[in-house]
């Protein structure tokens, strides 16, 4: 089954289509007018993967009719998550920190 997707996706390439996102991350956030019920509103700013998210119009929904809508995302982790994606620079270790004679038996007959 591996072969066949890597075929796919060779075509894909070929032909110029866009690769697909890995679908297990795809995800859903819940967008609600101004007028939306309790229900909806509790749920702003999260984001579900697709396949766990709640069905629209919430059970809780108190609204004559449901203006809800799902909002779709390729994962969903929301912005950059480490620190050099945030502008944050990496800590830097100039020297050589390992002070020791290594563990293999060349290591140990060849001492420095």
């Amino acid at each position: 089954m591996l072969i066949e997707t890597k075929v796919h996706e060779d075509e894909a390439a070929r032909k110029g289509a866009k690769p697909q996102a890995d679908k297990r991350w795809h995800a859903v956030s819940i967008t609600a007018p101004p007028t939306a019920c309790d229900a909806a509103r509790a749920c702003k700013g999260k984001r579900f993967l697709s396949r766990e998210a709640p069905l629209l119009p919430l059970p809780e929904c108190s609204a004559a009719r449901c203006e809800c809508k799902y909002r779709h995302y390729a994962d969903r982790r929301a912005g950059p998550r480490r620190g050099d994606d945030r502008g944050v620079p990496k800590a830097r270790v100039d020297t050589n920190r390992r002070g020791a004679r290594g563990r293999r038996a060349v290591d140990l007959e060849n001492p420095k």
